[in-house]
């Protein structure tokens, strides 16, 4: 009997394939996205350290909405701002396995129209 994979496990087959490929350091760390069925979360994080250096999602308190294109353009505009405070103008977009489509464009587009370079 053939059993079908879901589309997590695809999701993270292909997440791990971009990311044998993808790596983030501290001049150019790597922007992960990651959605969940409610809400969306962004980091910047520095694969040689191990460290998250910037993140942003919609469980913080200054975020009223869900995991929808609006809040995602937020995050966008968020993640952005926060990584041009801590002096970040280059990074590597690793967009988790998903589609670059909907929310996770709206993500990539918005940060890159707040200053972030990719």
């Amino acid at each position: 009997m053939i059993t079908k994979q879901d589309k997590n496990q695809v999701r993270k087959k292909r997440h791990a394939r971009v990311r044998s490929k993808i790596t983030g350091t501290a001049e150019r760390p790597r922007l992960n996205v990651f959605r969940s069925n409610k809400h969306l979360y962004a980091q910047l994080i520095d694969d040689t350290a191990g460290v998250t250096l910037v993140s942003a999602s919609t469980m913080e308190k200054d975020f009223d909405g869900t995991g929808n294109l609006e809040s995602a353009t937020a995050i966008g505009e968020t993640i952005a701002k926060r990584a041009s405070e801590n002096n970040i103008k280059v990074v590597v977009f690793d967009r988790g396995g998903y589609l670059y489509h909907g929310r996770v464009k709206a993500i990539a587009e918005a940060a890159r129209e707040n200053g972030l370079e990719f």
